[in-house]
This record gives C-alpha cells, sequence and structure tokens, in this order.
C-alpha cells in the first residue's frame, strides 16, 4: 500500500518535471493553440467569441479565458481546458497539440462529430483526464488512446462510437474512471479489474464479458468450425498417414495406426534414422530426455524424442499418446508418432528447420542479420494464439509451465509451434494433482514467476508471465538473466532491467536498437507494454493469455497475419485453476 502510495507521488512529480521541461517553448506555442481552437470550432452560443480576445499581450492574459486554467496565472502555459456545455460544434481541435504541458481536456456536452484521431496520443500525451462525453463523435476507438499512459479519467459515453473497444486500454495502469455507455459498441470488453463495473457499458447491447453476460459463440459458426477443423484435421491426417505408411511398408515396417491420430513405430527404423541416437544427431537435451534428429531413407527428416525413466505401463503410455495425439493446433509442434520397446519409450514429431527462436534471436553469427520486425511481431502473435489455446479452449487445458524462447520452435516459414507440451504426465503418473511442479522443476532461469517459489504451484497467470520475458526478448533483443545493454554496474535481471527504465520514463530505451525509425516505433512500444503486462509481480493483475493474445493481434492487425475466425472466446474466466490441466516437462534445447 505505501509502495503503491510512492510510486503514484512519483509518477506525479515526474509529470510535472516533464511539463516543466517544456515551458520554455511553451509560451507562444499555447497562444496559438487557443487561437487554433477557436477557429476550427462553431461558437454558437458565443462564450469563445466574448472571452478569447487575442489582442491582449499582457502576461498570462489567457488564462482569464473562459475555460482556461493555467499552471501560474501570470504565465500563458495552459494546465487544463474545460469546454463543457459551451454549445461548440465542429470536429475534434487538432490543433490542441500546441498545449504541450496540457494534463486536462473536457469538450463533453457540446455538439462535435466525427471521429477521434487516430494519433490523439500525439495530441494529447500528457493528459490525466479525457472528457468527450455527449458529443456526437462517431467510428471507432483509438488504439492508440492507449499511450496516453497518464490517464486516471477515460470519458467518451453517450457518442455514437462503433466496433469493439480496443483490448490496448487494459495497458493505462492509471485508469480510474472509464465509461462508454450509450454507444453502439459490441464483441468483448476489457478487463480492467474491478473498479470497472457494468454502468460504464450500459446501453450498447453488443458488448460482452467481464462484468457483463458472458460472450457466447454463435451455434452456426460454431458448428461451421468443427466441421471444417474435422475435415481439415482429416485430410491432413489422411496424408500423413498414407505418406509415412507407403514409406515404412516399402521398407517392411509394420505400422499400426493408433485410434487415427499418431502412427506407432519400430525401434528399429528410429535407431537406423538418428544412427543409433548418434551423438552427432541430439538437438537438444533436458530432465525428461534427449531429442534427436531422425532422417528416413526416403530423406525426410524427423525429430525423435528419446524419454528418460518413464514410470509408465505400457497401457498407461498408450492412453497418454491418445491424449497427446489429439492435441492438435497450428501453433503446436505435431506429435507423428511414438515407440514402445521394453523400458524405451520414444515420441516423433515433425522437424522445425529454423530452430528454436532463442537461437534465432540470441545466436545470431558474426556479420548476420537479426530478425526484423514483421517477423518478430508474427512469432509473438502466433505463440500467443497456441498458449491462448492450451489454456482455453484445449480438453483437457493445458498449462505448459516451463515457457521459454527454447520451447518455441519455426518452421519454414518463421510460424511457431509450441513444443513439449504434456510431458510432465508422461514422466510422472503419480503426480495426480496436476498443477504442482515436478521434484521442485520450477523451470528456466530468468523465467519463473515470483510466486511459484512461495506456492510451489504452477497456474495459468505463471505461464503469462513467463510468456512475458519471451516477449521482451523479442522486442529488446536481450537475455532473461543478462542485459547487454545496460551499465556494467547494474546486476539485475531482464526485468529488473525494464522496470528500471521504466521507473525513469526511460522505457523506449529498452526496444533492440536494429528496430528503431523503420515506421513501426509505435508498435514495438506497444509491444514492449503488452510485455511488462505480463510480468507484473502480482499473478491477478496479468492479464489472461487470451487477453494477451487479442492485444498482440491488434497491434499486428495491418500484417494480416491472423483472420477474424481464428478470435477465441475463452469458455472460462481464464483462470482456469479448477480444471484438469496437464503440465509441461523442464525442456532446455541446446545450441545445435
Amino acid at each position: 500500500m505505501l509502495l503503491s502510495r510512492v510510486l503514484d507521488i512519483f509518477g506525479v512529480i515526474l509529470l510535472w518535471l516533464l511539463l516543466r521541461s517544456s515551458f520554455c517553448h511553451g509560451v507562444e506555442s499555447d497562444i496559438n493553440c487557443l487561437k487554433s481552437i477557436k477557429n476550427s470550432l462553431e461558437d454558437t452560443f458565443g462564450y469563445l467569441n466574448s472571452s478569447w480576445n487575442f489582442d491582449n499581450k499582457t502576461e498570462g492574459f489567457i488564462c482569464k479565458f473562459t475555460g482556461i486554467e493555467c499552471w501560474h496565472p501570470d504565465e500563458n502555459k495552459v494546465l487544463n481546458i474545460h469546454l463543457s456545455d459551451m454549445g461548440l460544434k465542429g470536429q475534434f481541435p487538432r490543433g490542441i497539440a500546441n498545449c504541450t504541458s496540457l494534463t486536462g481536456l473536457d469538450l463533453s456536452n457540446n455538439k462535435l462529430y466525427g471521429s477521434i484521431p487516430d494519433d490523439i496520443s500525439k495530441l494529447i500525451g500528457f493528459v490525466t483526464t479525457l472528457d468527450l462525453s455527449s458529443n456526437n463523435f462517431s467510428g471507432t476507438i483509438p488504439r492508440l488512446l492507449s499511450n496516453c499512459s497518464y490517464l486516471n479519467v477515460l470519458k467518451l459515453d453517450h457518442n455514437r462510437l462503433t466496433g469493439q473497444i480496443p483490448p490496448e486500454l487494459t495497458l493505462l495502469g492509471r485508469l480510474k474512471q472509464f465509461s462508454v455507455a450509450n454507444n453502439i459498441l459490441t464483441g468483448q470488453v476489457p478487463n480492467f479489474g474491478k473498479d470497472i463495473t457494468a454502468d460504464a457499458y450500459a446501453n450498447n447491447p453488443g458488448l460482452c464479458g467481464g462484468p457483463l453476460d458472458a460472450c457466447q459463440a454463435s451455434p452456426k459458426k460454431s458448428r461451421t468450425v468443427i466441421i471444417v477443423a474435422s475435415a481439415v484435421g482429416g485430410v491432413t491426417f489422411a496424408a500423413l498417414a498414407v505418406g509415412v505408411g507407403l514409406a515404412f511398408f516399402f521398407r517392411r515396417v509394420a505400422v499400426s495406426m493408433f485410434e487415427k491420430s499418431v502412427t506407432k513405430m519400430r525401434l528399429s527404423d528410429l535407431m537406423k534414422a538418428t544412427n543409433n541416437f548418434s551423438k552427432d544427431n541430439i538437438i537438444g537435451s533436458g530432465r525428461t530426455g534427449t531429442m534427436f534428429k531422425a532422417v528416413l531413407d526416403d530423406g525426410s527428416s524427423l525429430m525423435v524424442k528419446r524419454l528418460q525413466e518413464s514410470q509408465h505401463s505400457e497401457k498407461e503410455f498408450l492412453s497418454e499418446m491418445a491424449t497427446l495425439g489429439n492435441v492438435r493446433h497450428r501453433n503446436l509442434v505435431p506429435l507423428l508418432g511414438f515407440c514402445m520397446a521394453k523400458k524405451e519409450r520414444l515420441l516423433v514429431y515433425k522437424l522445425m528447420p529454423n530452430g528454436t527462436l532463442h537461437d534465432r534471436l540470441h545466436l545470431v553469427e558474426e556479420g548476420g542479420k537479426p530478425m526484423e520486425w514483421p517477423t518478430r511481431l508474427k512469432i509473438g502473435i502466433g505463440a500467443a494464439r497456441g498458449l491462448a489455446w492450451l489454456h482455453h479452449n484445449c480438453n483437457p487445458r493445458i498449462i505448459h509451465r516451463n515457457i521459454s524462447s527454447k520451447c518455441f520452435l519455426l518452421d519454414a516459414d518463421f510460424e511457431p509451434k509450441i513444443s513439449d507440451f504434456g510431458l510432465a504426465r508422461l514422466m510422472n503418473p503419480i503426480d495426480t494433482h496436476l498443477s504442482t511442479f515436478v521434484n521442485g522443476e520450477f523451470g528456466d532461469l530468468g523465467y519463473v514467476a515470483p510466486e511459484y517459489t512461495r506456492t510451489l504451484v504452477a497456474t495459468p497467470k505463471g505461464d503469462v508471465y513467463s510468456f512475458g520475458i519471451v516477449l521482451l526478448e523479442l522486442v529488446t533483443g536481450e537475455r532473461p538473466t543478462h542485459v547487454a545493454k545496460a551499465p556494467e554496474s547494474f546486476k539485475g535481471n531482464l526485468v529488473e532491467w525494464i522496470t528500471q527504465l521504466s521507473g525513469n520514463s526511460e522505457l523506449r530505451d529498452a526496444i533492440d536498437k536494429s528496430l528503431v525509425g523503420k515506421g513501426v516505433d509505435s508498435e514495438l512500444f506497444q509491444f514492449l507494454k503488452v510485455a511488462c503486462s505480463c510480468v507484473v509481480p502480482t499473478a491477478k493483475e496479468r492479464p489472461t493469455m487470451f487477453e494477451v493474445y487479442q492485444l498482440l493481434r491488434a497491434i499486428g492487425e495491418k500484417y494480416h497475419f491472423t483472420a477474424d475466425d481464428e478470435i477465441l472466446l475463452p469458455s472460462d474466466s481464464g483462470d482456469a485453476d479448477g480444471l484438469e490441466e496437464l503440465i509441461v516437462a523442464r525442456e532446455e534445447l541446446k545450441s545445435n
């Protein structure tokens, strides 16, 4: 409580210092700001024409204007603009950008129309209060409002706004009052927490979720999706089955299909494909076993996971194969087959040609080219989509538990695939409370949620924290436990560095320099803020994986990485703590 109070006071002092630093530039610009507002709006009641006289050149003369509050009565520096209920008519006055130290703007109860500017954060970046209620604004709510990071009050009610409420608005960490009631908005409302009640969304029949009624997927669409998914899955599986079946048939390999999901393979064929599990074929190793590259006689490549000390009986192992073989999603590494021979337990996966995200980010050869921003954004969105599906739509629900940049494999098109989901149950069938950790293993260093060492229980919000670290890696290019750009005196990890920069209002300095200045700076900062929201210390304050996916998807909208029908509606509140879950065992993939 005391820390929160101190941080609030520090934020106010910091804002004051930032605004004071622009005073020397502001006197003339603030006069031009008010001139522009007066010229751009129709003053139907004559309030501005009777009060706003620019012929007076005395110091602080604009501070006597109706509706204007200055930092000091003898200084032409505008602090707040209150023009409520003045009969003003026109569009949003863009000239307001010249009031560079403005902290409050109230244009409510007028006749303003048109859209709210998409770049509004560039016009009023320091405001703490914005009231545009009771006008005739139309169009969508700008996503970049989330860049007005000092906002405490945002009122947009009683307008004609349409579309969805941007999920990015949840990044407004100081927001205490929010209202979009009496508009024409649709879709799921963002998760602002308990402070924002149902009244904030009243009389928008298309809104759902949060404090409102739960969102319902269209039954017709749901059936269509199921049918299409089944058809596509059937065709894909048939192609795999025929291809693998013919190959093994002509090599006289006995192949049996298991519940039409994964293929049972012979140990001798896998030994031949891995050159008797040669060390030269090792891709990675960890507590659960070793991953080998396997090359079949026809030249096709696979990955073979050789499990260590599996305690499952043959019947139990087959049951797990039935479960894991049916867990399929475009952003999961597909399980193609398995092998049982005495104590040997092997899993066969599709090979991902571009390796791990970790290696692509951190093991760039000298003179090599770092990944471009669109590729990084595509990876972030795809990874979030896969994890959101595991958390919210998969049956049974799966908590990954050991997320790191090493567990995301990249296919030929740099589409991310999540690896090693479900291995904990293969390693420890006695662990019936499926959200507890196995043998005290918490995950890779630098990715572990702070509450895990206290609770020893894995949760969806713990996955969100770990994924937030991966997002920070993507946007900063830094490793979780070592920050190359930090001063030599800095001894902390990546999250601690980000926290320090944020406290000094230097968060933008964290962004990978190879990405800056290429016309995507706004996307980079939005992405960074999403990552920061995932790694807050308190688990309940983190977004769900569904919300993370929606935030990232909105940032990458112009790239068309996703289709409209890929929007997931979580079938629960998102915490999933009481649901049946699979836990992923730790896996440390090493470089080739």
